[in-house]
């Protein structure tokens, strides 16, 4: 769909864009076309999106795959996607009025090879990540429209590392796919956006590695990013700072770095050898 497609749509329905729920529409067909390259869908797949608005997106989608289940929490958008579909004969996609971030049920229609493709409402890009992360049934991939930064972020390497990168890299492989304008939206964002693909995947790194502890470690250790290891993790974990010392220089690392210098194999590693 076009701009003036989309304000027509829009107008019949008697939708206003809701700045709350984050609703800015994609309107480059150049950047749908390179999600579903990203996505390597096919005519088996089932996909998971969210967010799908009036269908900008959802409409081709439905070309390239078996199904798509579409989870709105707009109620009135939901009426108008559904209604788009019927009057362009589209049986393949099932519209569900509900907040994907407070539902479960879904995932018995989905197979374990599941894609999630989104243009997510930047509020929730992380908690929608991390959902899909931590859950049983992760999806095959991921392919999602983030703000440029948060893309980054994720993707980021030593010495940039934050605690959304190491959360995200513990789970999965992330990748920038391509940058997006905020031109390529209506109402245009403030900032400019990311195609960004997650694969999940069972990284040596995480084997044997404690999920519940290494985040508290991580999170102790980002506690105050500024400041160093050895301080952070002493005061949070309430260990003396001799004992961290040691603990630390037992796997290679200096008590006087900084938590964003850190590897993912690093905070493994902290954690295998947690003994306190």
């Amino acid at each position: 769909m076009n701009l003036r497609t989309v304000k027509k749509l829009l107008k019949k329905y008697d939708i206003y864009p809701s700045k709350r729920l984050g609703q800015n529409f994609l309107i480059d067909k150049m950047v749908f076309q390179k999600i579903i390259k990203a996505a390597n869908l096919s005519k088996d797949d089932i996909v998971l999106e969210i967010g799908p608005g009036i269908g900008n997106l959802t409409l081709e989608l439905a070309k390239e795959v078996k199904m798509i289940v579409a989870i709105e929490k707009d109620k009135k958008m939901c009426g108008a996607l559904e209604e788009i579909l019927s009057n362009l004969d589209i049986k393949n996609v099932e519209v569900i009025n509900k907040d994907i971030l407070k539902i479960n049920t879904i995932y018995k229609i989905l197979d374990s090879r599941y894609k999630l493709v989104a243009n997510l409402p930047y509020y929730i890009t992380s908690p929608v990540i991390r959902k899909f992360l931590e859950i049983e049934k992760k999806p095959k991939e991921m392919v999602l429209m983030v703000q440029k930064e948060v893309a980054k972020r994720i993707c980021a390497k030593p010495p940039k590392m934050s605690i959304l990168a190491v959360s995200v890299q513990f789970y999965a492989k992330p990748e920038i796919v391509s940058f997006v304008s905020k031109k390529s939206f209506w109402p245009q964002p403030k900032v400019d956006s990311a195609i960004i693909k997650i694969t999940p995947r069972r990284s040596a790194h995480t084997i044997g590695v404690n999920p519940l502890l290494f985040f508290e470690i991580v999170k102790a250790g980002f506690s105050h990013p500024r400041k160093q290891l050895i301080n952070n993790l002493s005061k949070k974990l309430k260990i003396e700072k001799e004992k961290v010392r040691n603990w630390l220089l037992k796997n290679k690392i200096q008590p006087a770095q900084r938590a964003e210098t850190l590897t993912l194999k690093d905070w493994s590693k902290l954690a295998k050898n947690y003994q306190y």
